[in-house]
Protein backbone atom coordinates (compact mmCIF):
# COMPACT_ATOMS: atom_id res chain seq x y z
CA UNK A 1 0.00 0.00 0.00
CA UNK A 2 1.74 3.31 -1.16
CA UNK A 3 1.57 5.52 1.70
CA UNK A 4 0.25 9.43 0.83
CA UNK A 5 2.88 12.34 1.35
CA UNK A 6 2.43 16.15 1.44
CA UNK A 7 1.01 17.65 -0.96
CA UNK A 8 3.49 19.79 -3.16
CA UNK A 9 2.29 23.41 -3.82
CA UNK A 10 5.07 24.74 -5.58
CA UNK A 11 7.98 23.33 -6.92
CA UNK A 12 11.81 24.39 -8.73
CA UNK A 13 13.04 21.38 -11.32
CA UNK A 14 16.83 22.33 -12.56
CA UNK A 15 15.41 26.20 -12.35
CA UNK A 16 18.47 28.37 -13.55
CA UNK A 17 18.02 32.38 -14.10
CA UNK A 18 20.87 34.88 -15.38
CA UNK A 19 21.20 38.32 -16.63
CA UNK A 20 23.39 40.62 -18.92
CA UNK A 21 24.16 43.39 -17.20
CA UNK A 22 25.97 46.98 -18.40
CA UNK A 23 29.08 46.22 -17.49
CA UNK A 24 31.31 43.43 -18.09
CA UNK A 25 31.64 42.48 -14.54
CA UNK A 26 31.28 39.27 -14.81
CA UNK A 27 31.78 36.28 -17.38
CA UNK A 28 31.14 38.35 -20.91
CA UNK A 29 28.59 41.12 -18.70
CA UNK A 30 26.51 37.68 -17.90
CA UNK A 31 25.57 37.39 -14.06
CA UNK A 32 24.39 33.70 -12.53
CA UNK A 33 21.74 34.20 -10.13
CA UNK A 34 20.58 30.24 -9.50
CA UNK A 35 21.88 27.45 -10.79
CA UNK A 36 20.50 24.45 -11.25
CA UNK A 37 18.15 24.87 -8.52
CA UNK A 38 16.09 21.87 -7.41
CA UNK A 39 13.06 22.50 -4.42
CA UNK A 40 9.60 21.81 -3.37
CA UNK A 41 7.34 23.52 -0.95
CA UNK A 42 4.79 21.32 1.01
CA UNK A 43 1.25 22.30 1.51
CA UNK A 44 1.38 24.04 5.28
CA UNK A 45 4.87 24.31 6.02
CA UNK A 46 6.70 27.31 6.66
CA UNK A 47 10.14 27.20 4.36
CA UNK A 48 13.17 29.58 5.25
CA UNK A 49 15.80 30.84 3.02
CA UNK A 50 18.81 32.26 4.06
CA UNK A 51 22.01 33.45 2.90
CA UNK A 52 24.54 36.15 1.89
CA UNK A 53 23.16 39.74 -0.06
CA UNK A 54 23.12 38.20 -3.27
CA UNK A 55 23.37 34.56 -3.15
CA UNK A 56 19.49 35.01 -5.06
CA UNK A 57 17.22 34.90 -2.84
CA UNK A 58 14.73 37.64 -3.99
CA UNK A 59 15.30 36.20 -7.32
CA UNK A 60 13.85 32.72 -5.93
CA UNK A 61 10.85 34.45 -4.33
CA UNK A 62 10.41 36.89 -7.65
CA UNK A 63 10.36 33.04 -9.75
CA UNK A 64 8.00 31.38 -7.60
CA UNK A 65 5.27 34.43 -7.79
CA UNK A 66 5.78 34.37 -11.33
CA UNK A 67 6.93 37.77 -11.86
CA UNK A 68 10.41 36.76 -13.31
CA UNK A 69 10.56 33.58 -15.85
CA UNK A 70 13.77 31.16 -15.12
CA UNK A 71 16.48 31.23 -18.10
CA UNK A 72 16.20 27.47 -17.76
CA UNK A 73 14.14 24.96 -16.18
CA UNK A 74 10.53 25.75 -14.99
CA UNK A 75 8.73 26.44 -11.53
CA UNK A 76 5.20 24.29 -11.05
CA UNK A 77 2.35 25.63 -8.94
CA UNK A 78 -0.15 22.91 -7.78
CA UNK A 79 -3.51 24.00 -10.09
CA UNK A 80 -6.03 25.95 -8.51
CA UNK A 81 -3.09 27.78 -6.45
CA UNK A 82 -1.78 31.18 -6.52
CA UNK A 83 1.54 32.48 -4.85
CA UNK A 84 1.52 35.89 -3.68
CA UNK A 85 5.21 37.53 -2.96
CA UNK A 86 4.92 40.03 0.38
CA UNK A 87 8.25 42.96 -0.20
CA UNK A 88 8.26 46.54 0.56
CA UNK A 89 5.60 48.10 -1.75
CA UNK A 90 5.82 45.71 -4.61
CA UNK A 91 3.90 46.68 -7.32
CA UNK A 92 2.01 49.68 -5.07
CA UNK A 93 0.71 52.67 -7.47
CA UNK A 94 2.08 55.62 -5.93
CA UNK A 95 -0.12 58.11 -6.91
CA UNK A 96 -3.23 55.87 -5.85
CA UNK A 97 -4.43 55.97 -1.65
CA UNK A 98 -3.22 53.26 0.47
CA UNK A 99 -7.06 51.84 0.57
CA UNK A 100 -6.92 51.67 -3.33
CA UNK A 101 -3.84 50.02 -3.37
CA UNK A 102 -4.96 48.08 -0.60
CA UNK A 103 -8.30 46.86 -3.19
CA UNK A 104 -6.42 46.55 -6.29
CA UNK A 105 -3.86 44.35 -4.57
CA UNK A 106 -6.16 41.75 -2.99
CA UNK A 107 -8.30 41.74 -5.76
CA UNK A 108 -4.79 40.53 -7.85
CA UNK A 109 -4.64 37.92 -5.30
CA UNK A 110 -7.74 36.25 -6.35
CA UNK A 111 -10.16 37.89 -4.27
CA UNK A 112 -13.37 39.27 -6.00
CA UNK A 113 -14.43 42.99 -6.01
CA UNK A 114 -17.06 42.46 -3.10
CA UNK A 115 -14.73 40.36 -1.61
CA UNK A 116 -12.03 42.79 -1.81
CA UNK A 117 -14.03 45.56 -0.68
CA UNK A 118 -14.77 43.51 2.49
CA UNK A 119 -11.31 43.02 3.88
CA UNK A 120 -10.65 46.86 3.63
CA UNK A 121 -11.89 47.67 7.43
CA UNK A 122 -10.07 45.29 8.97
CA UNK A 123 -6.54 45.76 6.77
CA UNK A 124 -6.46 49.65 7.77
CA UNK A 125 -7.39 48.72 11.34
CA UNK A 126 -4.76 46.01 11.58
CA UNK A 127 -1.96 48.53 9.47
CA UNK A 128 -2.47 51.00 12.00
CA UNK A 129 -2.23 53.75 9.44
CA UNK A 130 -5.50 55.63 10.24
CA UNK A 131 -6.14 58.85 8.25
CA UNK A 132 -2.85 57.88 6.11
CA UNK A 133 -5.02 54.84 4.70
CA UNK A 134 -6.67 57.29 2.46
CA UNK A 135 -3.88 59.28 1.38
CA UNK A 136 -1.74 58.26 -1.58
CA UNK A 137 1.05 55.71 -1.30
CA UNK A 138 3.62 58.14 -2.37
CA UNK A 139 3.11 60.12 1.09
CA UNK A 140 3.93 56.85 2.95
CA UNK A 141 7.54 55.79 4.84
CA UNK A 142 8.82 52.82 3.74
CA UNK A 143 7.92 51.39 7.37
CA UNK A 144 3.64 52.38 6.33
CA UNK A 145 4.70 51.10 2.95
CA UNK A 146 5.49 47.64 4.29
CA UNK A 147 2.61 47.51 6.95
CA UNK A 148 0.17 48.09 3.68
CA UNK A 149 1.88 45.63 1.88
CA UNK A 150 2.29 43.18 4.97
CA UNK A 151 -1.28 43.53 6.22
CA UNK A 152 -3.12 43.15 2.69
CA UNK A 153 -1.50 40.13 1.79
CA UNK A 154 -2.05 38.29 5.39
CA UNK A 155 -5.53 39.07 5.84
CA UNK A 156 -6.46 38.18 1.73
CA UNK A 157 -5.26 34.71 2.49
CA UNK A 158 -3.11 33.71 -0.40
CA UNK A 159 -2.56 30.08 -0.84
CA UNK A 160 1.25 30.30 -0.92
CA UNK A 161 2.43 33.56 0.93
CA UNK A 162 6.10 34.82 -0.20
CA UNK A 163 7.47 36.81 2.41
CA UNK A 164 11.16 38.80 1.85
CA UNK A 165 12.48 40.78 4.83
CA UNK A 166 8.91 42.87 6.14
CA UNK A 167 8.84 41.69 9.89
CA UNK A 168 12.33 43.03 10.53
CA UNK A 169 10.46 46.35 9.23
CA UNK A 170 8.37 49.03 11.56
CA UNK A 171 8.11 49.96 14.93
CA UNK A 172 8.87 46.96 17.33
CA UNK A 173 5.20 46.84 18.69
CA UNK A 174 4.16 46.86 14.68
CA UNK A 175 6.41 44.02 14.30
CA UNK A 176 5.33 42.27 17.49
CA UNK A 177 2.07 42.22 15.67
CA UNK A 178 3.08 41.22 12.66
CA UNK A 179 4.75 38.06 14.07
CA UNK A 180 2.36 37.01 16.12
CA UNK A 181 -0.19 37.17 13.01
CA UNK A 182 1.87 35.12 11.36
CA UNK A 183 2.40 32.84 13.78
CA UNK A 184 -1.23 31.93 14.39
CA UNK A 185 -1.10 32.00 9.85
CA UNK A 186 1.44 29.32 10.16
CA UNK A 187 -0.28 27.25 12.93
CA UNK A 188 -3.61 27.18 10.65
CA UNK A 189 -1.70 25.59 7.92
CA UNK A 190 -0.89 28.64 5.90
CA UNK A 191 1.99 27.60 3.02
CA UNK A 192 5.13 30.10 3.61
CA UNK A 193 8.38 30.82 1.94
CA UNK A 194 10.21 33.41 4.05
CA UNK A 195 13.22 35.38 3.68
CA UNK A 196 14.96 36.85 6.76
CA UNK A 197 18.01 37.75 8.04
CA UNK A 198 16.81 37.72 11.73
CA UNK A 199 17.92 34.31 13.57
CA UNK A 200 15.77 34.09 15.89
CA UNK A 201 12.40 34.56 13.63
CA UNK A 202 14.22 31.49 11.06
CA UNK A 203 13.99 29.51 13.78
CA UNK A 204 10.68 29.93 15.49
CA UNK A 205 8.69 30.39 12.31
CA UNK A 206 9.83 27.92 9.95
CA UNK A 207 9.32 24.13 9.98
CA UNK A 208 12.52 23.67 7.13
CA UNK A 209 15.52 26.03 5.97
CA UNK A 210 17.23 26.27 2.67
CA UNK A 211 20.83 27.84 2.72
CA UNK A 212 21.44 30.04 -0.50
CA UNK A 213 25.35 29.99 -1.48
CA UNK A 214 26.42 31.17 -4.90
CA UNK A 215 23.02 30.87 -6.15
CA UNK A 216 22.90 27.04 -5.52
CA UNK A 217 21.49 25.08 -1.99
CA UNK A 218 24.23 24.57 0.41
CA UNK A 219 22.16 22.62 3.00
CA UNK A 220 18.50 21.85 3.88
CA UNK A 221 17.01 20.70 6.78
CA UNK A 222 15.98 21.58 10.05
CA UNK A 223 16.30 25.46 11.17
CA UNK A 224 18.73 24.88 14.32
CA UNK A 225 20.91 22.81 11.87
CA UNK A 226 20.56 24.89 8.94
CA UNK A 227 20.73 28.10 10.60
CA UNK A 228 23.56 27.39 12.87
CA UNK A 229 25.88 25.73 10.26
CA UNK A 230 25.25 29.15 8.26
CA UNK A 231 26.39 31.09 11.01
CA UNK A 232 29.70 28.75 11.83
CA UNK A 233 30.62 29.14 8.32
CA UNK A 234 30.44 32.89 8.19
CA UNK A 235 32.57 33.23 11.57
CA UNK A 236 35.33 31.18 9.96
CA UNK A 237 35.29 33.74 7.32
CA UNK A 238 35.56 36.72 9.08
CA UNK A 239 37.32 35.91 12.12
CA UNK A 240 36.07 37.15 15.58
CA UNK A 241 34.11 36.74 18.64
CA UNK A 242 31.11 34.47 17.87
CA UNK A 243 27.96 36.42 18.08
CA UNK A 244 26.03 36.24 21.34
CA UNK A 245 22.83 34.73 21.35
CA UNK A 246 19.98 37.59 21.74
CA UNK A 247 16.73 38.09 20.83
CA UNK A 248 16.45 39.35 16.94
CA UNK A 249 19.94 38.18 16.55
CA UNK A 250 20.84 38.82 12.67
CA UNK A 251 22.32 36.77 10.38
CA UNK A 252 24.92 37.09 8.62
CA UNK A 253 24.24 39.30 5.22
Amino acid sequence: MNEVGPKIMLELRHVSHSYHGARNTYDHGKHQVLDNVSMRVFEGEALGIIGRNGVGKTTMLRLMAGILAPTAGEVIIAPGKSASLLTLGLGFKQELSGRDNALLAAMLQGSTRKQAMAFLPEIKAFSELGDSFELPVKTYSAGMRARLGFTTALLTHVDILLIDEVLSVGDADFRGKAQTAMRERITSEQTVVFVSHMADQVKSMCDRVIWLEKGSITLEGAPDVVVDAYQAQVQQRRPGPALASKPQQKLPA
